[in-house]
């Protein structure tokens, strides 16, 4: 089945519509975080943000920094924060939330690491 997100560019399902190129769609979030919280879309369905080729990837984030700079310029933010969680919704997208400080985005605190926990990672990553 195809994910919301292929319906939503198929037009099977109501969105709104910010910017679109040939190969992806920014649209307004059902539930923002922050007015103006934008999702970033390929349309070719793809549920794994590193199993988009090279040159997807490097277009997608072309496509997510053409969408900042008109969030930016339209709302008069400060900064907007970029996500890409991964999990919610099998197809790759990147929210834009629009802030104007770190308390504008539920950033999630730190949680406490025994040091041997930090080692045996960073001895993985090393290999």
């Amino acid at each position: 089945m195809p994910s919301i997100f292929s319906q939503i560019i198929a037009g099977e399902i109501p969105c709104t519509r910010v910017w679109e190129d040939p190969h992806h769609l920014a649209l307004l979030d059902i539930r923002p975080v922050q007015p103006g919280h934008t999702l970033v879309v390929p349309k070719r369905e793809v549920s794994y943000l590193f199993d988009l080729s090279g040159e997807e990837y490097e277009a997608l984030w072309g496509a997510v920094r053409s969408v900042e700079a008109k969030l930016r310029s339209a709302l008069g933010c400060e900064r907007v924060i970029v996500s890409v969680v991964g999990w919610e919704v099998p197809h790759v997208h990147v929210h834009l939330i629009p802030t104007n400080g770190i308390g504008d985005f539920p950033f999630p605190g730190p949680c406490d690491a025994p040091a041997e926990e930090l080692e045996r990672a960073a001895e993985l990553l090393s290999l």
